[in-house]
């Protein structure tokens, strides 16, 4: 889709934006339906060659933002590549009352781009049906700004790391086993500026990365730890992702039961963001140092899969008694945050669809996230902003009781069925043991939708690709400005 600005030809189609309290087509009578935040309402050209009108509502002008926006633009987009027009344009009357100007400002550019492109995306592998066109062009405003064309790109960078994202989580599970899944890592980051390690077999073993190994067990596939280095600036901060990469998880040998256990393979959420995210950051070349963290495995039942009452020992010395096998995410985690340990990382962010629970707590719209006050808040406000929602949650020293076993130092699953998702980042906490400033993420219940709404499409969501890009692209900017303050000085 092209992003065009001053093209004098006319288009299929005019887009009205509309606040609950605005007007811009006074010969059409809108509701107050209409006008709500997420409406479309199409007008259709009485004749050939009459342009169509699409009215998307953006409700309350006092709630108007970019994520609106984003919001606006992936309805739009969607809306008219499901009529098949080529061509749309912006009422240029929209501007004024939109943003009190002739032109849109870069970040409006950037954030309707990026909401349009993932409105519009579509998994279409495995459809025999003919896959709908994209929109090849839309126009802005109609003087010609070359200014806008960077923001715009920026906007499709983002958009195209977030369906990356989407297109791993949508992936069928025989196509995206643990073996499949590291072929496609290394085709993503193939010619980047980055050094990728795989860890498999033996050199698990000799890394004691024994979490991995034993829910890994049950799979003809075997498990793997992908290590990412990138160093943008060798002399920033050492920030480490861990993403969990169970490409499918049936729960081992405590069965998973549901009429439909599809959505087992979008239990690699995490590790698809932090793919994403560091497709993106490096695409950009970011000024940071980052180490992402991927362990990779199944977790389904076999002969030889892991049992309740094993004992799993990690190279920190802590024992962990299995409980339950369908909490196993935390087992590989441990392993992912000890390994960013090793490799010298002093801040780390988990990020995991790690439980249930956590989807009881805030609903289906809004993450979970424990850990680092600065970093917890800091992560708070950006995702507000960019759409990817994230909540904190407590850490309560004394419920740390209640991961005890009677043979080993820790069980991974808590003793009563309460705050589940909060005994999960207490057990992650024991691993990261003070040695870094920490975040755990758990995005259980925000890594896919039951149906498309704004830019949001049916499947996977992409949801963290653009939280920890964000979060690292405020931090090199705050470290930029805390130099020049000190050189100043």
């Amino acid at each position: 889709m092209e992003i065009n600005t001053g093209a004098n030809d006319k288009a299929e189609v005019r887009i009205e934006l509309v606040f609950n309290d605005g007007e811009y087509a006074p010969s059409l009578p809108l509701s107050a339906k209409m006008k709500e935040r997420g409406a479309q309402t199409w007008f259709y050209g009485r004749s050939a060659g009459e342009q169509d009108i699409l009215i998307i509502g953006l409700g309350a002008r006092e709630r108007f933002g970019m994520e609106v926006l984003r919001e606006a633009a992936g309805n739009a987009g969607r809306a008219i590549q499901d009529l098949g027009r080529e061509t749309a344009e912006v009422n240029p009357a929209c501007l004024q009352d939109l943003f009190g100007a002739e032109a849109w400002p870069e970040e409006a550019v950037s954030a309707w781009t990026e909401g349009w492109e993932l409105g519009t995306y579509t998994f279409h592998k495995y459809k025999t049906s003919a896959q709908k066109q994209p929109v090849k062009r839309v126009r802005l405003s109609p003087e010609s700004r070359e200014e806008e064309l960077p923001a715009a790109e920026i906007g499709r960078m983002r958009a195209a790391a977030t369906s990356l994202a989407r297109d791993l989580c949508n992936e069928a599970a025989s196509d995206l086993n643990p073996s499949a899944f590291v072929e496609r890592i290394r085709q993503v980051f193939a010619g980047r500026n980055v050094k990728l390690a795989v860890y498999q077999g033996e050199e698990l073993k000799q890394r004691q990365m024994n979490g991995l190994l034993a829910v890994g067990a049950g799979s003809k596939h075997p498990p793997a730890m992908v290590e990412i280095s990138y160093e943008g600036d060798p002399d920033a901060e050492h920030l480490a992702l861990v993403g969990k990469g169970i490409t499918f998880d049936m729960g081992g040998m405590n069965l998973k039961d549901a009429r439909d256990l599809s959505d087992a393979r979008f239990d690699m959420g995490g590790a698809a963001a932090v793919i994403g995210a560091m497709d993106l950051l490096t695409r950009l070349e970011a000024k940071a140092r980052i180490t992402a963290i991927i362990p990779i495995a199944d977790n389904v039942p076999d002969g030889g899969a892991f049992l309740p009452s094993d004992v799993v020992r990690y190279p920190n010395g802590l024992t962990v008694q299995v409980v339950n096998t369908d909490a196993e995410g935390r087992l590989i985690l441990a392993d992912g945050i000890l390994h960013a340990l090793r490799c010298g990382a002093r801040h780390i962010i988990d990020v995991a669809t790690l439980t249930g629970a956590v989807g009881h707590a805030l609903g289906l719209k809004v993450a979970g996230v424990w850990g680092d006050d600065e970093y917890t808040a800091q992560l708070m406000r950006i995702g507000e902003r960019n759409g990817d929602r994230i909540w904190r949650l407590p850490l309560v020293d004394e419920d740390e009781e209640l991961l005890s076993s009677p043979y080993a130092d820790l069980a991974n699953l808590a003793s009563n069925p309460y705050g589940g998702a909060n005994m999960a980042a207490l057990f992650l906490r024991r691993f990261v043991g003070g040695k870094a400033r920490w975040c755990h993420i758990d995005m259980a219940n925000t890594v896919q939708v039951p149906s498309s709404r704004g830019y949001k499409v049916t499947g996977a969501t992409g949801y963290g690709v653009r939280l920890l890009a964000d979060f690292v692209i405020e931090r090199i900017a705050a470290a930029e400005d805390e130099g020049g303050s000190r050189h100043e000085a």
